[in-house]
């Protein structure tokens, strides 16, 4: 700008016809020398806005970048957060069947209990109709085979024991 004034305030002389050609080829040359530098001027300024508009570009890519990241942050808290509840809800499934497990092991040994107790009471209903037989015979009446064949035990399919099972 300065140099643009500097050229204007030249402006009228170089307009006029010199009146030495000496000061007409110095101002001729100052003129160009003026010119010359508004070109230089204006293209470090023009520069210096390609600069400015190649700076904002990054600034505005870089703005986007990070906003990108951030995203890709969340995303990623929140997988983690998804996984940590699978592991969890994976951890209290295992515990549960841990324990239903034990329950179930813990019912087997009372059905296998149970099932000893059943057996040994049927061995002594057998055995106390086999003393109850046993002691009719040496009454003074006999006793027809009819009449205690229905008191012994028929064997076949043994009906099982009703358990409930209850879930806790």
């Amino acid at each position: 700008e300065a140099e643009e004034r500097a050229l204007r305030r030249l402006w009228p002389r170089v307009t006029r016809p010199p009146a030495l050609p000496q000061e007409h080829r110095s101002l001729l040359l100052e003129m160009k020398a003026g010119e010359a530098e508004l070109a230089r001027l204006r293209s470090a300024e023009g520069d210096k806005l390609a600069e400015q508009d190649r700076s904002a570009k990054l600034e505005k890519e870089v703005a986007v970048l990070r906003e990108k990241i951030h995203h890709l942050d969340d995303m990623l808290k929140s997988q983690q957060r998804k996984v940590r509840q699978m592991i969890e809800q994976l951890q209290n499934s295992k515990t549960v069947i841990q324990t239903k497990d034990t329950t179930i092991q813990e019912l087997k040994e009372r059905v296998s209990y149970l099932e000893a107790e059943n057996l040994e009471m049927h061995d002594r209903i057998e055995h106390l109709i086999e003393k109850q037989v046993s002691r009719g015979s040496h009454s003074s009446r006999a006793r027809s085979k009819s009449e205690y064949v229905s008191s012994k035990r028929v064997t076949g399919p043994k009906p099982l024991p009703l358990i409930r099972v209850v879930e806790t």
